[in-house]
Formats: structure tokens, C-alpha cells, sequence
């Protein structure tokens, strides 16, 4: 049986283990002095790390083993080597059980790794006194804040443009990490010139909105300065009028200067180009000759005239238009109104003799040398071409005026009279028929049918079948049709003859 044991000898085993511990704890543990089990475990030596990082793991120490992170995560091995290797205990209050050496420290062992000029500085200068040496913070920005002279304008990723060898070494590269290239003078500017009070959003990237106290046209011609000048000096301007312009400056015009012609601001109106908008108080003809100076003068003078009809319009002045007068199709009133038409039919309207139905295109038939001299006509080329007979007839035999588009092309329509078949096979003669003669025959019943003439039916006359108009009553296939008054069975054997005959003879009687 086993006693039972009083409080008292609770409180004696206590005591009993305070008499085989190795020496006091450390203040830090002082409050769990009595409870052993706290840091260790009976035969289970193995198990005090885990026990270790399970108070100790507010430190992040034991996530930083699992991910092998931080100074713990790759240099400590709790599997292999115990945390009491490092951190002995039970040394007294004022023990120091953290082995840590500041000078024979590896910062390249922690997450933060000292480069550049970060090497020659004390570690008190970024580690604070009392504190914790992982709880220090890894950014640019932790530590130079008050040495920030962009004032956070260009955010807290100082590593973007600077480098550990000092704040003066640039890893920034204007051309390649903006979209705005430095060129020319830009280059050898100081950033605070265009972004003044460290102002880097929204920067603008035209030329007047920086330079816009130094345009001594007054905006007149607009704000697009780099279509003139350079990034390299005002005074170097590259614009050439006849390349960069689709309109270029010869002979007198090249003397001019810019305000002669660009009196308005440059890009608030279009300035057009055409001669008439500048010479309009110069026209010596007072409009009646259109706007289109160019078409007879040059820019060498108004007294320079080279125009030639043939090469300078789409119109060539031949056969009797050579000996008309300018003012024969040019007319003062059809100046003002609109540009002149170089069709016959805009002129030449009252000599149409077929009024139009030809169409409007007289040079099909017609030449400049006279309305009868030399026509031409294929008929062809028109919708009814001219074959067999039809190519040997004058043309007065269809076209009684000189109206022709009226002409109907049917057959019917000139041979209504020379139909035999008194319209019962349609209109559509050249379903059978050949322009060639009437007796030439194009039709195969048996190709172009779903009746085929055979036995007695071949040979027959068209009109023992159809006798009445095609196109009103659509002929039936069946015998009974056609032989129904032939029938000596009176319809007792229904409608179907060709169970028991064929087409050769009634006489010939096969039952099937």
C-alpha cells in the first residue's frame, strides 16, 4: 500500500530537487525556479529544446528554425546540438547565458547582411541599447528617415537608386527607369530644377510647361517646341518647312518671312494652302477662273503661266475641241458654282438624240471630230449580243427610233407572228430554238424532261400533248392523262396503265 502524502511532502520533494540542482537560475527564470518540469523532463533529455522553444517561441526563434531563417534558422540545429549548448543555465541571478560576441559576430548569418559603408558602422548605431538585436527592422527607411532629403516623395524603396557605398552612389538611370529620356542640356541638370520641393508624380513632360518664360514667340506658334528646337540649345532649330510640311516654300515664297502667312496662333487654326486664301485681293480675274491659281501660274510670279490643257487636267482638248474658246465650256456662272464636269453628256445634254437611253458615256460610240463622224458600236457588249440571224439584220429592223433602250430582247417580242405553237410551249422560244433558224432545234425531251419519249410517244407532234398553254396548267405524267378515252376497261383497273402496258402498243399486255 502505498501512504499518503501530505502537502508537506509535496513541498519536501520541491526541496529535494532545489538540493540536487547545480547552482540558482538566471533572474529570467527565477519564477519557475520550483517547477522543474517547466525546462526539463525526467529521461527525456532530448525533449528540453522543444521544451526551450515552446516558451521561447514569442521570439519567432522556432519559426525561424523551421524556415531556416535568421540567425537561429541557419547556424542553430536543435536536432543535432541542444539549446543549453549555448544558453547554460543554473550559473546564478547575474549569469549571462547568451554567448553572444559583437565582435566576432557574422551579420552574414542573419537576414540583414552588411555591405558597403553598412560594414564600418557600430552596431549600437542601428541596434539600440537593452533591446532585442531581431527585433531591428531591415528597410533603408527605418534607419534614414531623417536623412531622407526626398522627404518620402519618391516612397520608402531607397534601394531602387542608392547603394550601400553611400548616398551619393547612384544605381538610378534617368533614360532607362523613367519614360522621359535626359538629352542634350537635360543631362546636366539638377533633379530639384524640375522637381522642385521634391515633387516627382505628375511631372510634366512637355517643353512650354517648363520652358514656357522662355518662348519669345509669345505662344503664337503653339506648344509643340520640339517640332522646331532641340534638347541641346533654343537657338539650333531644325524645322525645314518643305520636309516637315506638306507644304513646301519656292522661289518667292521662300523669302518670306514666317508672320507673313502664320498671323493667327499656329495650331488654333488650320492655315490652308491653296493660293486663294493669300491671293484672293490679287485675282485679276475676279473668280471667274475658279480658286485654283496654281493651275496656270507658279510660284515664280503671276506672269509665269504654264498651263497646258493636255497635261495639267484629266481632259484632252482634241477633234473640234481644239478651236473652242476657253469661255465655251468655262463659263462664269459654272465657275462660282462648282468645278467643271469632263463628261460629253454635261455639255452635249440637247444633242442626245436618244434622250439618255444610252446612257451618259457618248464616247462608247461617239469621238470629238463630230456626232457622225466614225461611230463605233459593239453590240456585243450590250445585254442581247447580235447572233446567227439577228447579226445580218440592219439596225432599223428592231430599233424603229433612236431610242433603244426601249427594245425589248424577248423572242416573243419581234416574233409574236411567226409563233406556231399559238403560245401553248411559253415565250422562251430559245428554250428549243437557235437564232440561227427556226427549224434548228436545241430541246432533248428526255434530257431536259422527267418524261422520256419512248416506244410511240417517240416522234409524237408537240401538240399532241400540249395542247394547252404550259405556264397554265402544269401537263400530267401518268397515261390515264392522255389515254383516258383510250381506256376499253372504262377505269374498272384504275389509273395506273403500266401494270399491264407499255408505252410501244396498248396491244402489247404483260401482267406483272
Amino acid at each position: 500500500m502505498f501512504a499518503f502524502v501530505p502537502n508537506t511532502a509535496v513541498q519536501a520533494f520541491g526541496v529535494f530537487d532545489r538540493l540536487l540542482m547545480p547552482g540558482d537560475v538566471i533572474e529570467g527564470h527565477a519564477a519557475f525556479e520550483d517547477e522543474c518540469e517547466k525546462c526539463h523532463e525526467k529521461l527525456e533529455q532530448k525533449r528540453q529544446s522543444q521544451l526551450c522553444l515552446g516558451c521561447h517561441d514569442h521570439a519567432n526563434i522556432a519559426s525561424d528554425i523551421k524556415l531556416k531563417e535568421g540567425y537561429h534558422g541557419r547556424k542553430a540545429q536543435p536536432d543535432k546540438v541542444a539549446c543549453k549548448h549555448c544558453h547554460t543555465d543554473h550559473k546564478g541571478r547575474d549569469a549571462r547565458v547568451v554567448l553572444f560576441d559583437e565582435g566576432s559576430f557574422l551579420h552574414e548569418a542573419a537576414d540583414f547582411k552588411l555591405k558597403g559603408l553598412h560594414k564600418q558602422v557600430p552596431c549600437n548605431s542601428c541596434h539600440e541599447q537593452g533591446k532585442k538585436y531581431f527585433v531591428e527592422f531591415s528597410l533603408c527607411v527605418d534607419c534614414h528617415k531623417e536623412a531622407d532629403p526626398h522627404r518620402g516623395g519618391l516612397g520608402e524603396k531607397c534601394d531602387k537608386c542608392h547603394v550601400e557605398r553611400g548616398w551619393k552612389h547612384f544605381d538610378f538611370d534617368h533614360n532607362k527607369d523613367t519614360e522621359y529620356k535626359l538629352e542634350g542640356k537635360h543631362q546636366d541638370l539638377k533633379c530639384k530644377l524640375c522637381h522642385p520641393s521634391e515633387r516627382y508624380k505628375k511631372t510634366p513632360k512637355e517643353c512650354h510647361l517648363c520652358h514656357q518664360i522662355n518662348d519669345i514667340h509669345g505662344g503664337q506658334f503653339g506648344e509643340k517646341c520640339k517640332e522646331c528646337h532641340t534638347t541641346e540649345k533654343w537657338n539650333e532649330v531644325r524645322f525645314d518647312h518643305d520636309r516637315d510640311t506638306k507644304y513646301k516654300l519656292q522661289y518667292r515664297h521662300s523669302k518670306l518671312a514666317c508672320n507673313s502667312c502664320h498671323k493667327e496662333p499656329l495650331y488654333k487654326k488650320k492655315l490652308e494652302k491653296d493660293c486663294y486664301t493669300c491671293h484672293r485681293l490679287d485675282d485679276v480675274h475676279r473668280g471667274v477662273n475658279g480658286k485654283e491659281c496654281q493651275n496656270c501660274h507658279s510660284t515664280k510670279g503671276w506672269a509665269e503661266i504654264g498651263f497646258d490643257h493636255a497635261k495639267d487636267t484629266k481632259f484632252i482638248l482634241d477633234g473640234r475641241h481644239t478651236k473652242l474658246p476657253c469661255e465655251a465650256c468655262h463659263t462664269a456662272a459654272q465657275k462660282e458654282k462648282q468645278a467643271l464636269e469632263s463628261t460629253c453628256i454635261a455639255c452635249h445634254a440637247d444633242d442626245d438624240v436618244h434622250k439618255e437611253q444610252q446612257g451618259k458615256a457618248c464616247v462608247r460610240c461617239h469621238n470629238t471630230d463630230g456626232w457622225d463622224a466614225k461611230v463605233f458600236f459593239d453590240h456585243d457588249l450590250t445585254r442581247f449580243p447580235l447572233i446567227g440571224q439577228h447579226n445580218a439584220l440592219a439596225c432599223e429592223e428592231c430599233h424603229l427610233s433612236s431610242e433603244y433602250k426601249d427594245e425589248k430582247t424577248e423572242c416573243v417580242a419581234c416574233h409574236s407572228g411567226d409563233d406556231s405553237h399559238d403560245g401553248r410551249l411559253s415565250e422562251q422560244c430559245e428554250t428549243c430554238h437557235s437564232p440561227n433558224g427556226w427549224t434548228i432545234w436545241m430541246f432533248d425531251h428526255n434530257a431536259q424532261t422527267e418524261f422520256k419519249l419512248e416506244g410511240s410517244h417517240e416522234g409524237l407532234n408537240c401538240h399532241a400533248c400540249h395542247r394547252e398553254k404550259i405556264s397554265d396548267k402544269k401537263l400530267g405524267q401518268d397515261c390515264y392523262t392522255c389515254h383516258r378515252q383510250q381506256d376499253k376497261h372504262r377505269g374498272a383497273y384504275g389509273r395506273k396503265c403500266k401494270r399491264c402496258h407499255n408505252s410501244n402498243s396498248f396491244s402489247e399486255v404483260k401482267m406483272k
